[in-house]
């Protein structure tokens, strides 16, 4: 009787643990890559240890990925017997499939099993699909552990004319398949709420688990941000307000042309051209420049706007690194340009950024944010933030550059709102686009425009408003829509850009804090 209880005392310890150091289950390096831009394995389980972070995060998977595999092994020697399950939002518009039996065994040799997950053709819907995993020890000792794996799927139709208009009551409304606008049913106040506390949601520095959802107010965020430089319209950056300064800048600035060779022709609008080539036969460069027939007007502009952003010493900026001006010849404008560095906004519309992740897409953000706060710091306005005067490298590396020759080679941007004037008012904070004033805060409305073109893939903002018109749309409340591909998290962050007073926008050292701490809630986990 002793040896029987002594026994079943092993046998319950033995089997009690869970499935504490049975079992690994994880996503291997290649679906790390594909889905969340991570060369690095992800495990929900390591030897028995229930990773929570990573079972409580939902990872989107994007309408061009069909199927995810997930990794897993017995280490008992022996195969566990398993259940799983799988439940779907939206049988009707996506296809779920696994391709191995609702029953079985894991295996003792690293396997993986497959999840098919098909949109159904014409439709743009999201919904979520989890996977549930029990896995039985001993079931005699109704030893059975379950486990679920969180998923959302994306579907993706392109239309010819989507809606991407949102009322601002809530920063994450509602989403309809067929991307239909938004009612107005709160006041701008609203908006400024929901923002606020979402924003402060987000940006959070628990000290506790991560799965106990602890938050609290950053402590940048716990003051209202100080007044905005103002700089009117009719002002440009002091750093070339006079023509002095402008001559010494390109007189210090000044390449022999001999030295710079044209290779390819890369951009090229009415009278605007950017060229590949190279500087002394050795340092590839992107070169700007305007045709024979150009004005002096437009010339003058080239070099004015080309030299903004001159002395910006900053990992994130791109300034000019030389000017080559001769007799009867157009200009040249040198910006260095390694590893295959071109436009962004062009990038974007290719092929290959539809395999961006949030990842990916949370680390460009930040980039410009920190080169946004270096340009504030020193007094200096952008006033055009946006894809089209960024560049990005093989690396995805991304500067912010000026806004020469933007106008021409970009003219679905700019628009005329009858004072002789064009200006890309789709990317214009209200004051801009009711008393031309920029500010610290404006260059804050277009970067969160900046960042929806970042999940859009470059799509127009505002594609169905008349230029006319967005000034009243802005003051009614309106604002983009959360792209489908956008995290509530990110998205949050943008709308909080969207403020209506200047003053409750964030300064880029706040959205820095922010897009830092989502980066680190959606990386803890790896």
């Amino acid at each position: 009787m002793h040896f029987m209880s002594i026994f079943c005392a092993y046998l319950c310890i033995l089997f009690c643990k869970g499935i504490h150091g049975y079992l690994n289950v994880y996503m291997n390096v290649q679906e790390g890559q594909k889905l969340l831009g991570l060369s690095a394995e992800l495990y929900y389980i390591r030897a028995g240890v229930v990773n929570t972070n990573a079972l409580d995060y939902v990872i989107d998977i994007p309408s061009r990925v069909n199927s995810i595999a997930i990794n897993w092994q017995s280490l008992i020697g022996r195969p566990i017997s398993y259940g799983i399950s799988v439940s779907n939002a939206l049988p009707s518009a996506i296809s779920v499939n696994l391709n191995i039996t609702k029953s079985g065994y894991i295996p003792t040799d690293v396997e993986a099993f497959q999840l098919q997950l098909l949109c159904r053709e014409g439709i743009s819907v999201e919904a979520d699909v989890n996977i549930t995993i029990q896995v039985t020890l001993n079931r005699a000792l109704n030893n059975v552990t379950e486990f679920t794996l969180k998923r959302r799927k994306v579907c993706y139709a392109p239309v010819e004319k989507e809606e991407d208009l949102f009322v601002s009551n809530s920063v994450v409304p509602e989403r309809s398949e067929h991307g239909i606008l938004a009612i107005c049913v709160g006041s701008v106040l609203s908006l400024m709420i929901a923002t606020t506390l979402l924003c402060i949601a987000l940006c959070f520095r628990n000290s506790l688990a991560y799965q106990k959802s602890t938050f609290r107010k950053i402590e940048v965020m716990q003051e209202m941000p100080k007044a905005p430089k103002v700089i009117p319209a009719a002002a440009k950056n002091p750093p070339t307000s006079e023509p002095q300064e402008l001559h010494r800048r390109i007189s210090e600035l000044t390449v022999q042309r001999c030295r710079v060779r044209l290779s390819s022709l890369l951009q090229e609008g009415t009278y605007g051209k950017v060229y590949r080539g190279t500087y002394n036969d050795t340092d590839e460069v992107l070169v700007k420049t305007v045709g024979q027939h150009a004005s002096q007007v437009q010339v003058s502009l080239l070099l004015q706007e080309g030299m903004s952003l001159y002395g910006a010493s900053h990992a994130g900026i791109l300034s000019v690194l030389g000017v080559s001006i001769e007799d009867h010849t157009a200009p040249f404008l040198l910006y260095p340009a390694p590893d295959n560095t071109r436009n962004l906004k062009l990038f974007l519309q290719t092929p290959l950024a539809r395999t961006l992740t949030t990842i990916q897409i949370v680390r460009m953000s930040t980039q410009i944010a920190l080169a946004l706060s270096h340009l504030h710091s020193h007094g200096v306005i952008h006033k055009d933030v946006a894809t089209r005067n960024c560049v990005i490298n093989d690396e995805l590396r991304i500067k912010l550059a000026d806004n020469s020759l933007s106008r021409d080679l970009f003219p679905g941007d700019y628009h005329c709102l009858g004072d002789g004037e064009n200006r890309p008012i789709k990317w214009f904070a209200l004051e801009a686009l009711q008393e031309k004033i920029f500010s610290e805060a404006s260059d804050t409305w277009a970067f969160g425009v900046f960042m929806w073109e970042l999940c859009t893939l470059a799509k127009q903002p505002y594609a169905e408003v008349d230029c006319f018109e967005m000034e009243h749309y802005l003051r009614d409340g309106y604002r983009l829509s959360q792209p489908l591909n956008c995290p509530d998290e990110l998205f949050a962050i943008m709308a909080y850009c969207w403020a209506l007073l200047p003053h409750e926008r964030p300064t880029f050292d706040q959205l820095d804090v922010c897009l830092q701490d989502f980066y680190s809630q959606i990386t803890k986990y790896v």
